[in-house]
This record gives C-alpha cells, sequence and structure tokens, in this order.
C-alpha cells in the first residue's frame, strides 16, 4: 500500500473510531482540544489534527498510542487496520478511557490538591453516588 492510502486509510479507521467513542469525525478543533486534554507531551494543533482526519498526516507512534487508548481502540488496528474492525480492547478499557473534557479536567485539579483534601473529595464523591442510586 502506498503512503497515500496508508494515510486515507487511516483517516477512515480514525473517523469511525471517533464515531463509535460519540465524538463527531468533522470537528479537527474537537479533536484537538481532547487529545490535548488527555496527550503529556507538547500539544497539536488544529491544522495537525485536520490533516489526521483528512488522510493528509499520520501521527507519531507515541500519539497515535494515545488516541487509541482514549477512543478504546487496539492501536495497531487504528494504524494498520485489520480483522478487529475497530472493536474495542475491552468494554470496560473503552468506556474508562472516554471520560468527557470537564471530567478530565476535574481529575487533573484533583491531583492538584494535598492529600486530605484529595481525601475530601473522594469521600464527597462517593456519598454523592451513594445518594444517587438510592433514588
Amino acid at each position: 500500500m502506498n503512503s497515500s492510502n496508508e494515510r486515507e486509510s487511516f483517516s477512515q479507521r480514525l473517523q469511525q473510531a471517533l464515531k463509535n467513542a460519540h465524538y463527531s469525525p468533522d470537528s479537527p478543533t474537537r479533536l484537538a482540544r481532547e487529545f490535548n486534554i488527555r496527550f503529556d507531551g507538547r500539544p497539536i494543533t488544529v491544522h495537525a489534527a485536520r490533516k489526521w482526519l483528512v488522510g493528509e498526516a499520520i501521527p507519531t507512534q507515541e500519539k497515535l498510542r494515545m488516541i487509541a487508548q482514549w477512543l478504546g481502540v487496539p492501536a495497531e488496528w487504528l494504524r494498520f487496520g485489520g480483522p478487529e474492525d475497530g472493536a474495542p480492547a475491552s468494554d470496560n478499557a473503552a468506556s474508562l478511557s472516554r471520560f468527557e473534557s470537564a471530567d478530565v479536567k476535574l481529575i487533573a485539579d484533583l491531583q492538584r490538591l494535598d492529600e486530605h483534601h484529595r481525601q475530601i473529595a473522594r469521600e464527597f464523591i462517593r456519598m454523592l453516588v451513594r445518594v444517587n442510586y438510592q433514588k
């Protein structure tokens, strides 16, 4: 397969994975924002996200692994395709990797707290969950 076909095929798999994870495959701005929230390295631009979506570029291996984890698909499938057909690595792993932006920011805020305040926040969340299940 030539590199143009590889990029186009990657783009199609990325769009499918985004749809399966309930994200728009048509928004490079949202893709860049969601990616940058989760990626520890240098942030990507909207232009780079657009190139991934339209088949002009394939992300580096490190970025590709993060995208696969976020969207709950095997990294090998996302890069090369194959019989997995975009199936989640596991239902549990997929659901754990699909946080909304606000949830990711909340977790980052929680990590900035000292241990005492983190424990208070955890207890408060557990209490809310118990109250919610009693309804």
